[in-house]
């Protein structure tokens, strides 16, 4: 069931408490921090330029801005996020300066604050996504987003949304729909790119011969579609990532 606005903060603060599965959670975080991290120093590396003032917005428990810390990609490294529980494990990491709560839409820095703002995988489960692009471009002149793009056929299947919708995605991103979104907040796309995601992602947690089997062989299928421009993203959920400067 799709949440409503009002139980968005609960959610999250949720996410980040210890629970049954916390050790395969923070498994899971990890390894997702390992890609997220690989597509920002990607996208920077064909845009060119080098941050030294770093701010993830949506950090969660600082997975991605850690491991980007440890590449060396910048110098200060700060976390926003709306739960509290996520900012004490972020706030925990030897390789993030700060970490603070936030409203989820606004802030608390003065414009160009960062040479680097990026949100990974956090748009989809903003009510209104298209403001807080703009309050990325507004504290940096640099940007990264990264959204999962659900407007594909994979992912209209009623077990898929409920999937999506179970794990607080408010929207199903296209990639027209990402680019408008930064140009209408005043951005200009320089890059980006589009990842169907490595085998270890497709067989994780996977516990028998025959789940690893099927999740390599899923694996195998969505990198070769993907590798057709266009057909992948239109059958199965990829991951979208865009670089934009002010």
């Amino acid at each position: 069931m799709r949440l409503r606005e009002d139980e968005l903060h609960d959610f999250y603060e949720d996410c980040y408490t210890p629970g049954v599965d916390g050790e395969k959670h923070r498994r899971w975080r990890e390894l997702g921090a390992q890609g997220k991290a690989d597509h920002v120093v990607d996208l920077l590396r064909r845009a060119g330029g080098a941050p030294e003032r770093v701010a993830e917005v949506g950090c969660g428990d600082g997975a991605v801005l850690a491991e980007l810390a440890r590449r060396g990609v910048g110098t200060t490294h700060v976390g926003y996020e709306i739960s509290a529980s996520g900012v004490q494990l972020a706030a925990r990491r030897p390789e993030i300066d700060e970490a603070h709560v936030f409203d989820g839409a606004h802030l608390p820095v003065a414009d160009g604050a960062y040479d680097l703002a990026f949100a990974t995988h956090v748009l989809e489960h903003v009510p209104d996504p298209e403001p807080l692009a703009a309050e990325l471009l507004r504290v940096a002149g640099t940007v990264v987003i990264e959204v999962p793009l659900e407007a594909n056929a994979s992912a209209r299947r009623p077990a898929a949304r409920a999937a999506s919708e179970g794990v607080g995605h408010l929207h199903r991103f296209d990639r027209r729909r990402m680019r408008a979104m930064v140009t209408a907040a005043g951005g200009r796309v320089v890059g980006e790119l589009a990842d169907p995601l490595p085998r270890e992602v497709h067989v994780f947690g996977a516990t028998t011969p025959a789940a690893r089997a099927k999740g390599s062989a899923k694996w195998a299928v969505r990198a070769g579609l993907a590798a057709v421009p266009g057909l992948g993203e239109r059958l199965f959920t990829l991951h979208y990532a865009l670089i934009a400067r002010r």
